[in-house]
């Protein structure tokens, strides 16, 4: 990014290396105060708002460059003399402060449009100018932050002629703010257009960070397709970043367009940040173009097995159909899941999590579903329940693990280091409690959802030997004098429910009922079923042998009015469980 300003769908960029504001007047005079103001005037035209209105008559003007014109120079008056003193100065504004309340609605209202918008400060750090040289990455968006409020603040004090008694300090700089390199890896010749991109270094969120996506939920699965989707990708290097991250044990370099600025970002609450030492002349395993643009007007969401240059590519064109995490995220673990079951390895789609109580007793709990059938929520309510019993739990994965035959035992192991999670089924205030490190999306919406991180890197790395695998049942209700857990005795009607990966929809995605997806991973394995066939076979036959408990727990999640007390039924009964277990 070169330009020192942009703003498009919502979406702010402030290059801090090409100008940062130190004072009132280089804001005033910035082109990025300008275009925002004119955007603001634009939008309140076209609505007719009341601020526009009072702005028109007061300038006996509707044309928007003369309205932002005189605006800019009010407000530059307005950091140094009061309204009195204005008037004397310039008779011509008196209509603009004939109601000075008025005139403050104006100025609030233009202040709320501003801090609605999303907005991302950069900073190359192969091009730091002199006047960031010796001042800190956070220090430089706190204090531009600091800036815009005291000239609110001065702007208001100046049309009142009185000081405030109740001050706010809200973050009105960068909701977010970024680190950007140029690193070098091996590109392959097809790769070309990729190279220049610059690759995230550090990243700065400002809590509460909230997004709001066009889209709330996924459609389809990613298909393959036999032809490097590149080779018709047209793409502007100054509208692109690169977040280098490790998907479990691979190097993914995920590129996306900027108007997907918030997908990219969240990335780091999920996925652990490669540092540019492990990315500088390394290939990836994986790379991910997120919001290409092509010759074709079709909607893509493909991958591409590229065996020449030992790269699993990842492509989605440009469409506000994905403008939706979920196409960020699940794209990555399809790629990552299709590599490892390339290398033996089985994918599982569920939450795994190392139980330690406070007796010594421990266990390693694998809770099979796909998504909405209630594993994550099981987990949770476990939590919750435990508290008085359980010294220590440890998520290795949240949503995507996989399954390794190490020295004859069944070992698991992450993908990610956060939690992409539905906001509805959590306990009540949970979310509150986690509002400090956590990324909200469309939270005034269904399917509303948070991503928080929640494990280190090196735990999901570390392998964890498997003592209960359960199915996340989320359709069969429970009755009282049922169980909410249950185990088979035989390999095979074991495989035939984790094979049908039932479940009813919850809204995570466009289906709707009681739905059926192969082992309950769209993500890989249903692109790989005569693999995935096999591998299924070899490693439920281990678990069996190894007397690993393999059942389904019954979580009533997609039952109406039982979507909290269905995990905490079934959370008790794995608490009993894990305690009989460690007692035989």
């Amino acid at each position: 990014m070169r330009k020192e300003f942009s703003i498009n769908n919502d979406k702010v960029l402030i290059n801090f290396t090409a100008k940062y504001c130190t004072t009132y007047e280089m804001i005033l005079d910035s082109d990025g105060f300008r275009r925002t103001l004119e955007v603001y005037l634009k939008k309140a035209q076209n609505k007719r708002s009341n601020a526009y209105r009072y702005l028109s008559e007061a300038l006996d003007s509707n044309d928007i460059h003369y309205i932002r014109k005189n605006l800019v120079t009010v407000f530059k008056w307005l950091t140094l003399m009061n309204v009195e003193e204005i008037l004397e100065v310039n008779i011509n504004y008196e209509g603009l402060f004939k109601d000075k309340n008025e005139f403050i609605k104006v100025i609030e209202d233009f202040y709320r449009f501003w801090r609605r918008l999303e907005r991302y400060t950069i900073i190359h750090t192969d091009r730091i100018r002199q006047g960031l040289a010796a001042m800190s990455f956070t220090e430089a968006n706190s204090n531009f932050s600091r800036l815009i409020l005291k000239l609110y603040r001065k702007v208001e004090e100046n049309v009142l002629g009185e000081k405030p008694l109740v001050f706010r300090q809200i973050p009105v700089g960068g909701n977010c703010s970024v680190m950007i390199n140029k690193v070098n890896w091996p590109m392959p010749k097809s790769y070309q257009m990729l190279q220049e991109i610059n690759f995230i270094d550090c990243i700065l969120i400002e809590p509460p960070f909230i997004t709001y996506p066009k889209r709330n939920t996924r459609t389809g699965i990613f298909s393959e397709t036999t032809e490097n989707p590149l080779k018709k990708c047209v793409i502007n290097k100054e509208h692109w970043f690169c977040y280098p991250a490790k998907v479990g044990e691979l190097l993914a370099y995920i590129y996306f367009h900027r108007d997907f600025m918030e997908h990219g970002i969240t990335l780091c609450n999920l996925f652990e940040m490669a540092k540019r030492e492990e990315c500088r002349n390394k290939k990836p395993d994986i790379v991910y173009v997120f919001g290409g643009t092509d010759k074709e007007d079709d909607f893509k969401t493909v991958f591409y097995d590229d065996v020449e240059n030992d790269i699993m590519l990842g492509y989605i064109n440009h469409s506000d159909q994905i403008d939706y995490f979920g196409y960020m995220k699940k794209m990555i673990l399809t790629l990552h899941n299709i590599i490892m079951i390339k290398r033996g390895y089985l994918p599982i789609h569920g939450a795994m999590v190392n139980i330690k109580l406070k007796d010594g007793k421990e266990a390693n709990v694998v809770i099979m579903g796909d998504s909405g059938a209630g594993k994550s929520e099981s987990l949770e309510a476990f939590r919750a329940l435990g508290k008085d019993n359980i010294s220590d739990m440890t998520v290795i994965f949240d949503d995507m693990g996989t399954f390794k035959n190490t020295d004859e035992e069944v070992v698991g192991y992450g993908t990610e280091i956060g939690a992409f999670v539905r906001l509805d089924d959590l306990e009540q205030g949970y979310a509150f409690n986690e509002i400090d490190r956590s990324i909200f999306m469309n939270p005034d919406k269904i399917n509303a959802r948070l991503v928080m991180p929640i494990t280190p890197y090196f735990e999901i790395v570390k392998g964890y030997k498997v003592d209960i695998m359960l199915y996340a049942n989320n359709y069969t209700e429970v009755g009282s004098n049922d169980k909410s857990i249950e185990f088979f005795d035989n390999v095979d009607d074991s495989i035939k429910v984790f094979k049908s990966g039932a479940r009813m929809a919850k809204g995570t995605t466009s289906e709707k009922g009681l739905v059926e997806s192969y082992f309950a991973n769209p993500f890989g394995p249903v692109q790989m079923q005569d693999e995935t066939d096999i591998l299924i076979e070899d490693y439920f036959k281990l678990m069996f042998k190894n007397n690993i408990k393999v059942g389904q727990i019954k979580t009533c999640l997609g039952i109406k009015g039982q979507e909290k007390e269905g995990p905490r039924r079934a959370a008790i009964e794995l608490f009993d469980i894990i305690k009989e277990r460690n007692s035989i």
